[in-house]
């Protein structure tokens, strides 16, 4: 399996650091590297903003963080967009987008079990960029196609780059917004919805998967072709559990939980403790163990992260990076238990 699993750990990108060294050094102590998105640095390492480099039709207003769409400049630019396709300058990240990923790209990853890179999903993208009429863009019957198709071509780019450092690199698609793709409110048919992700999915080279800190139709989700899933389950374990014979067929079919578990926000994870969130996760999986999944398929197929990214916190980064050694401690901890190696 190119994804290693065993309670190895991992986490999200998106960072609140401004010191790009820290970041990466932060990044880099976990089993599973990854290279960090830092909002707080400058507004190019914004997830969206990092999303929509070459975007045709992208208005980027870097001075007062804004980021629409214009149609008009969408037909402008579509053409050579289209014309460069095959060139991956188009759809890797540059380094005026990103202070950390360049310098991780020059790091040797070769003794690590995998890497990992991450892109914005095209559902969330489509949600939060809106065009003129303050329309989201993913409603947009003209762009939403190329949009999909544009994404799945970052998402192989960067994948390629990332496994000439380690062959078992993987992707997560981060898709914040798939937890209202299915409401009412969302205006998206969930019909179009399905065939749409579907499709998304069968452009994108392997492994594939998606992170997510909300609560979507885990039906859908776990019935996607994908090989990993990333998710809270700090917040949302309970109703996660209650979805066991979806999450049985995606274990069965060889995918990956990451296991969201340790908050990064101040308040949640100072109330917390070691022995608490293993208490909680270990509830958790006793709940699926007897509803008929098999508990050493799904350790070797576990990994442990932070729950969510963190911005807000009045100590900028320390609960961050008091997170990520709390989920290295719990991964040994678990490790040690069920006696798993590798």
């Amino acid at each position: 399996m190119p994804i290693p699993g065993n309670l190895l750990t991992t986490a999200m990108a998106v960072m609140p650091h401004t010191d790009v060294d820290r970041a990466l050094e932060t990044a880099t102590s976990l089993d599973i590297p990854f290279w960090p998105q830092l909002p707080r640095l400058n507004y190019y390492e914004d997830m969206y903003v990092q999303a929509a480099e070459h975007f045709p039709g992208i208005v980027l207003d870097v001075e007062n963080r804004k980021l629409s769409f214009s149609g008009e400049k969408f037909a402008e630019e579509l053409g050579d967009v289209l014309a460069r396709f095959d060139d991956p300058e188009v759809f890797d990240v540059s380094r005026d987008y990103s202070a950390v990923y360049h310098k991780f790209l020059e790091m040797d990853f070769l003794d690590r079990p995998a890497i990992r890179g991450q892109l914005e999903g095209p559902i969330s993208f489509g949600f939060n960029v809106s065009d003129e009429n303050d329309r989201p863009i993913l409603f947009d019957d003209s762009v939403r196609p190329f949009m999909f198709e544009f994404m799945a071509q970052r998402v192989n780019v960067q994948l390629a780059r990332l496994k000439q450092k380690n062959k078992n690199a993987f992707m997560f698609v981060d898709e914040p917004g798939l937890q209202f793709l299915f409401s009412a409110m969302s205006g998206y048919g969930d019909v179009q919805a399905k065939a749409d992700m579907e499709m998304f999915f069968s452009l994108i080279d392997r492994p594939r998967g998606v992170h997510l800190c909300g609560n979507p139709d885990w039906d859908f989700l776990l019935n996607l072709d994908m090989d990993i899933l990333s998710l809270d389950v700090y917040s949302n374990g309970e109703v996660f559990a209650s979805y066991a014979p979806a999450v049985k067929r995606f274990l069965d079919r060889g995918g990956v939980l990451s296991w969201g578990l340790v908050p990064t926000n101040f308040e949640p994870f100072e109330k917390e403790s070691e022995d608490s969130l293993q208490n909680m996760l270990e509830t958790l999986w006793e709940k699926l163990w007897a509803k008929g999944i098999d508990r050493d398929r799904m350790l070797a197929q576990s990994l442990l992260s932070p729950a969510t990214c963190c911005l807000v916190n009045s100590d900028i980064e320390k609960t961050v990076e008091k997170g990520f050694a709390t989920v290295k401690k719990l991964s040994e901890k678990l490790r040690d238990k069920y006696g798993l190696t590798g």
